[in-house]
Order: C-alpha cells, then sequence, then structure tokens
C-alpha cells in the first residue's frame, strides 16, 4: 500500500481577511517601507477596560493585565499577517497559523478583532463578552466562535503542543505556512508547555516542521504574584537556544514599531531557515497603560475596577492627552446608568440567612487541624486565593510552598511529602486538578502517598471563564482511581466539618500503621448559605462517608419522591422541593450523598423505603460518569442483594455530552441545561406519572 499523506479535506471556518483598516489605529512602518495603519493598543486597552465592566456588572469575572501586557505585541502581529495577506491577495490563514497559548489574553484579541470589523465584529459584539447570549468567551473557544478562534485554550499551556501539530502536518503536505503562537511566561511554567519547547526545535532540525515562531510574554508575574515567589522562569529562558531556538530579545514591547520590527525580523529569518524556529522573548509589563496595575504584584490580573464612575479616569490614564473617541465614553455612560439601575433593585438581603463561600470552610479545617499541631503543609498551583487556601497561607507561611503555574509537579510533590509523614494538601481549580495532576494522582494512590485536595469553581461555576475551564467530568475522571474518596461540598459549615473529620482520620490511620485515603474535596465558586440548618428544620451534624439528610415531607403526602443533589446543587434541590410541596402536594426527602463513591448507602435506601423507589439525581457533571450514574449503579446493587420491596424508578438530570460556556452566573448555565429547581420539580412530576 502507499505511504500516503494527503489529508483529508476539512471545512475552514476562519474568517477571511479584513478589507480596511482597523477603526481606530495608528501608522507603523512595515520593512518594504511602505506605512500602514496598525490596530491603536490604546484602543485595545480601552475596549478591555468597557468589555471587562460590562461583564462585571453582570456578575462575571475578568482579565485585564494579561491583555494588557500583550497589546503592541498583537498589533504587530495581526496588522503584518493581514497586509501581507492583502499583497499577495491570499487569504490570511493560508500564509499563517495563529494560536494564542495565553487564554486570559483572549479579551484583548476580541477587541482587535471588533477594531478591524474581522468576523463582522463590533463594539456592540463586544457588549456581550462572557454573557450567555455571545459566542464571545472568557478564553477562546473553537466550538463557540470558530470564525476566529483555531485552536481553543484556557488551561495554561495546552495549546502551543497542539500548535506544534498544525506545523508538523504542514510540514509533511510541504506548506510553508508559518505557525504563530502567542504564550505567556506562566504558562511556559506547566509541564506539556516544556516538552513542546524541546520537541518543536527537535523535529524542526530535522526538516519535520513547517515555519514555527513563538512569541512569550515575559513579565514575571503570574495570578498571585512575581514568578520568583516560586521560581526563576530565567533559565528556561535562557535554555532556548541550546534547545534549538533562534531566539529574539525585545526589550521595548510596549513601542508598537519595535513589534512590527522584530516580527518581521522573525518571519524572515524562520522563512529562510525553517529548521530553526524563532522564540521572540518580549519583555513586557502587566498590567500596562495603567499605572496601579502595572506596579501592582500581580500586574492587575483581574479587572481593578468595582464601578463605571471609575472608568473615565481609567480611560484618561490609558489616552494622556490625547482625546478619548466618543463612543468609547458613550459606552461609558451606558455603563454608569446601568450601575445605577441595577443598585436600585437591589433589595436588602435577608440576614437571617447568611451567605458565604465554601471555601471560609474549608480554610477554618485547614487552621483548626494545624493549631492541633497535625503536619498540614499547603502545595499550592497560584490560585490559593480562589480555593480559600490562602487563609491557612497567610496564618502558617512556614508551612507553604506555591510551586507556580505546575498543577502536575504540585500533585507529585505533595505525594512525596506524604511518603515522609506529612499530610499535604494540594489545591487549584477542578478543571486542572483532575486533568493535568490525574496521572500524578494514580500514581500517588499506587506509590500509596495519599493526600488531601481541595478542588474548587466546579462545573458551571466557573461560569465566567467558559468551556474550557469548566469541569463537567471531575467525578468520572477520579472516582474510579483506587484509594481515592471523592467528596462534594454544599455549603461552608459542611465543608469545615468534613475537611477537619478527613485530616484527623488521615493522623490517626498514620499512627496505626495505615494507609489513609485520599480525599478530593470538589467545591463551588459563589456564594450558598453557611449552613441548610433552616431548611432541614434542626442542627445538622456532618459525618464523613455519610450522606446529609437535609429535608423528609414524604410522611406529609401521599406521593413523595428522593431528591440526590451534588453539593453545587443542593440549594436548587430544595427550592424544587417547598415547590412540589407547596404547588402540587408531593413530599420529598433532599438528600446531599457527599461522599459520592465511598459512602454509605443505609440511609439512601431507607428513603427510597418511603418514596417506593422514586429517585431523582441531579449534578454539576456529565450525565455519563457523574454522581447520578455512580449512585444509581450503586442502589441498583444493594436493592438486589437486599431484595427491597421497590424497583428503582430514576431520572438523572446532567449535561448530556456537550460543552459548557460562558455566563455570567452559573444560574444561567443551570437553567439551560435543566439543572435548575424548574427542571428538578419537573422531573419529578414526570417521574410520579
Amino acid at each position: 500500500m502507499p505511504d500516503s499523506n494527503n489529508p483529508l479535506p476539512v471545512t475552514q471556518k476562519l474568517a477571511s481577511t479584513p478589507t480596511k483598516d482597523p477603526q481606530y489605529g495608528v501608522e507603523a512602518q512595515l520593512s518594504t517601507g511602505s506605512k500602514e495603519r496598525f490596530s491603536d493598543p490604546r484602543a485595545v486597552r480601552a475596549l478591555l477596560a468597557l468589555m471587562d465592566m460590562q461583564a462585571v456588572l453582570g456578575g462575571a469575572a475578568c482579565h485585564w493585565g494579561g491583555p494588557s501586557a500583550f497589546a503592541e505585541l498583537m498589533a504587530a502581529v495581526h496588522g503584518v499577517m493581514f497586509s501581507e495577506s492583502r499583497r499577495q491577495k491570499e487569504p490570511w490563514y493560508e500564509l499563517f497559523h495563529f494560536v494564542n497559548d495565553a487564554g486570559h489574553c483572549e479579551n484583548g484579541l476580541y477587541a482587535l478583532k471588533a477594531n478591524y470589523g474581522f468576523a463582522d465584529l463590533s463594539l456592540e459584539s463586544l457588549k456581550g463578552f462572557r454573557s450567555i447570549h455571545s459566542p464571545l468567551t472568557g478564553h477562546g473557544e473553537s466550538h463557540l466562535f470558530p470564525e476566529g478562534v483555531l485552536l481553543s485554550n484556557g488551561p495554561l499551556g495546552s495549546a502551543l503542543p497542539q500548535a506544534q501539530g498544525l506545523a508538523y502536518g504542514d510540514g509533511l503536505t510541504q506548506k510553508e505556512r508559518v505557525t504563530v503562537v502567542a504564550i505567556s511566561d506562566g504558562a511556559c511554567m506547566e509541564g506539556e508547555v516544556r516538552e513542546a519547547l524541546a520537541a518543536i526545535p527537535g523535529l524542526a532540525a530535522q526538516e519535520k516542521l513547517a515555519p514555527f515562531v513563538m512569541i512569550i510574554s515575559d513579565n514575571n508575574t503570574k495570578l498571585s504574584g512575581r514568578m520568583e515567589e516560586s521560581y526563576s522562569m530565567k533559565p528556561t529562558f535562557d535554555a532556548l537556544k541550546a534547545l534549538g531556538w533562534d531566539v529574539l530579545h525585545l526589550e521595548q514591547a510596549h513601542d508598537l514599531q519595535s513589534c512590527v520590527d522584530f516580527f518581521e525580523q522573525a518571519l524572515q529569518r524562520v522563512r529562510k531557515n525553517s529548521a530553526r524556529p524563532v522564540a521572540i522573548h518580549a519583555k513586557t509589563i502587566k498590567g500596562y497603560g495603567i499605572k496601579k496595575t502595572a506596579e501592582s504584584s500581580s500586574g492587575g490580573h483581574g479587572f481593578p475596577l468595582k464601578s463605571a464612575e471609575e472608568l473615565n479616569g481609567f480611560l484618561k490614564e490609558i489616552y494622556g492627552s490625547e482625546e478619548i473617541p466618543a463612543e468609547f465614553l458613550q459606552w461609558q455612560s451606558e455603563l454608569v446608568e446601568e450601575e445605577k439601575r441595577k443598585k436600585s433593585a437591589v433589595k436588602k438581603s435577608d440576614s437571617s440567612s447568611r451567605r458565604q463561600k465554601v471555601q471560609i470552610g474549608v480554610a477554618e479545617a485547614l487552621k483548626k487541624a494545624k493549631e492541633k499541631g497535625l503536619p498540614l503543609f499547603s502545595v499550592s498551583a497560584d490560585l490559593p486565593g480562589s480555593t480559600g487556601v490562602a487563609d491557612f497561607q497567610k496564618a502558617y507561611p512556614g508551612s507553604t510552598q506555591d510551586v507556580g503555574v505546575m498543577e502536575s509537579n504540585m500533585v507529585s510533590m505533595a505525594a512525596g511529602m506524604s511518603k515522609l509523614g506529612f499530610i499535604p494538601v494540594v489545591d487549584t481549580f477542578a478543571q486542572f486538578g483532575v486533568t493535568k495532576g490525574a496521572l500524578p494522582l494514580i500514581m500517588a494512590s499506587l506509590s500509596e502517598a495519599p493526600m488531601i485536595g481541595v478542588f474548587s469553581h466546579i462545573g458551571f461555576q466557573d461560569a465566567a471563564d467558559g468551556a474550557s475551564h469548566q469541569a463537567l467530568m471531575y467525578l468520572a475522571m477520579t472516582a474510579s482511581i483506587p484509594h481515592v474518596r471523592v467528596v462534594t461540598l454544599s455549603c461552608s459549615d459542611e465543608a469545615e466539618s468534613l475537611v477537619l473529620q478527613t485530616i484527623e482520620e488521615f493522623a490517626d490511620l498514620r499512627k496505626k500503621g495505615k494507609t489513609p485515603p485520599s480525599t478530593l474535596f470538589f467545591l463551588g465558586r459563589e456564594n450558598y448559605p453557611a449552613n441548610y440548618s433552616e431548611a432541614a428544620g434542626k442542627r445538622l451534624e456532618y459525618k464523613l462517608d455519610h450522606p446529609l439528610i437535609l429535608k423528609d415531607s414524604s410522611s406529609k403526602f401521599k406521593s413523595s419522591v428522593v431528591i440526590a443533589a451534588a453539593g453545587t446543587l443542593v440549594d436548587e434541590a430544595l427550592k424544587a422541593a417547598h415547590s412540589l410541596e407547596q404547588d402540587h402536594q408531593i413530599g420529598s426527602i433532599v438528600i446531599h450523598p457527599a461522599c459520592v463513591n465511598t459512602g454509605s448507602l443505609k440511609e439512601i435506601l431507607a428513603a427510597l423505603d418511603k418514596t417506593g423507589g422514586h429517585l431523582i439525581t441531579v449534578d454539576d457533571h456529565q450525565v455519563i460518569g457523574g454522581m447520578g450514574a455512580l449512585l444509581s449503579h450503586h442502589l441498583l446493587v444493594a436493592a438486589t442483594e437486599d431484595k427491597v420491596k421497590w424497583s428503582l424508578k430514576v431520572r438523572s438530570l446532567g449535561v448530556r455530552g456537550s460543552f459548557g460556556q460562558s455566563a455570567y452566573k452559573a444560574s444561567e448555565l443551570y437553567e439551560k441545561h435543566g439543572l435548575d429547581a424548574k427542571a428538578i420539580q419537573a422531573s419529578a412530576l414526570a417521574l410520579l406519572k
């Protein structure tokens, strides 16, 4: 058979080359001597501020520092790509692959593309950023915005190795297209990036890669502070030349003309010798354009303004003595009015129902365990402020190490410490913990090196960041690992109790010469009741490995149903139970089976005895492999063995084989995917027909 490498046809979805100059432009000179209009970096920063503020008013978090650092670089790259496309009368995507692996900076690219009218984007399009109605998600997602995103990004370092595949494929077909990748210094900490940093020049040296250009934004800044607080990245970047990269050092990365010159130089060099990929090592300032964020230790990672009233001063600082475009000022005025409307519509919260982040309970448990003299040690990967572990780290800085943006390394390091008698606690977003940490978690179990994991922002709780950050497979990816207990948390009181019980159990088993299980705690992002005692009508007691009965009104009604809800959806389950009682005279037993894969079934079987086997499960997860699937299977087996008098009749609510998207709030995605109280109620009514 012939050794054929003729690829199958793939529909090209990327938008064509813009036909007009950017609406807000500045002049720069090309190597040909001609002067052309490039996207004005000030306009991009101004649009960033406006679209971020719009999203913040909706309830979403946003990024400012990273995209502001990339503004001149991205203006240069796109201006040169589009200029070459027009001169050669070829679509830009036939001459270049452009890949953004600095996912936090995608909003800067949206602003730049809207400036060109690329993919029909406009100022009006930017106003939907991070909303459920817009394809402009928190990070670039090809499944929602294929006109503007070739490879999806978000989890740092995921796109560079895929771009390696683009260049390799072009090499096989002898297409001299240039692959251009933008990446941050933080992303370069990831293991998969370090592999690609070696593989790309290695394959290129064998003449197997089409031309490749990588642009690194190096500002020595990660989310939680400066890089050297973990360790310096300088040796990594110094090693690029030895690995085979042709390195160009760009010191003036906030001068547009310098960025144009360096990018054109990179193209000339890599086209002349594709066996040496080019790396532009650009020294940037995270948060550039605003003095306060540029000087901040985090570079203004998140959007720094709390009120639209502050925007005017923000825009003035960006533009300096130059006039701010009238359209920007009009948008700012609209945001001020929108903020006033929202404030007037907000009702005073009910003080009897205290709501707070589940993370508060996690931090309290860790501090209490440390106060007892237990050898607790926190190993983080740049997100302790989000997971709740930061409060413990502030109280016990000597029992803390942040390894930077290195989730796999974090878990592996914890395993080694566990073998020496420490109680290691690792933390990150659930999506990163169960993906990048998957093999290390397996190997830790195999090495009898348990740990405690605090993995936050599960499922649609990370609404605004979009699909790449939404862990919808976290139970399926961890619950079957031997000697790993998987726990979902519903409120801060439960978190404090179960985390502390787990740490104490860990210590007791070690003292008895036994190996504890690893325990992974999964929690949300938004605020929840501090506890559910009010809904239960009694003070709740939390017991590790036992489900929590939150409500039981089955004795008051002729028909009733068990509603088993995973942590983040307990609130919705209780709302559904209330509606079933009030509007349909149907009782319910609401249960939170916190310990998903190791928990007791006795209490749930007893509840099903009362409801004749009627069960609704709901979790913020894919239906396949989720809590509903695990629980239903265990119950069927147990019911068969115990020869119960009822047959299990179940409806499982979850995500059905799709990815998520950005939204201002998780509730919008719960409604869209049928996970809210209304959907739970409808499922119960259908089940009891």
